[in-house]
């Protein structure tokens, strides 16, 4: 399984003028089941963003974008955890932001809601820094995505500070579909 992540970096493609940037993250970074998410001790400013998680369901590759949404079945409201400290000295020194985005546990996956046109989260697919089709069509572009696979879409903005004790919830409909307790 992979987990291949379009995160806000409004400076990532300057000259295709595209907010965003790929990520790739293990899938140790999984954090399901309203487990709480322990702030790593080696980071002293947690950041979080809001994304939107896209399960893959079947093989594909090169896929055009008017024909992605026969590639994913199920959405999910998610955070995005980032080191916001140890990105920002990774960006200054030129090397690779990893340790900043993809520690264990650092994307918390809400309830999967089964995907059609009428879905709708708690995150507008407006706010997202590329539509779910886009996605799709991108990711496929860089590599074969396969069933099971996970893309998530950050949100169009900074990360908001996260502390200890914070509560990261979504609701779709009136119901909790995602719960995250930083201890």
């Amino acid at each position: 399984m992979k987990i291949i992540g379009f995160i806000y970096h409004p400076h990532a493609g300057q000259e295709s003028n595209r907010p965003w940037e790929i990520v790739l993250k293990g899938d140790s970074c999984l954090l399901n089941g309203r487990k709480p998410l322990f702030v790593p001790d080696w980071t002293s400013e947690l950041g979080v963003t809001d994304c939107l998680i896209l399960r893959v369901s079947r093989l594909g590759k090169e896929i055009e974008p008017r024909f992605a949404k026969r590639y994913f079945d199920a959405v999910a409201p998610g955070a995005d955890f980032v080191a916001i400290d140890i990105k920002r000295q990774a960006m200054k020194e030129g090397t690779p932001w990893t340790k900043a985005l993809a520690f264990d546990y650092s994307l918390a996956i809400g309830e999967w809601l089964e995907y059609d046109d009428t879905t709708s989260v708690e995150l507008p697919q407006a706010d997202l820094v590329i539509s779910l089709e886009e996605a799709i069509s991108e990711a496929s572009k860089l590599m074969t995505i396969r069933q099971g696979d996970l893309i998530y879409i950050q949100a169009k903005s900074e990360p908001r500070p996260a502390h200890k004790e914070d509560i990261i919830k979504a609701e779709t409909n009136g119901k909790e579909t995602l719960y995250c307790k930083i201890k």
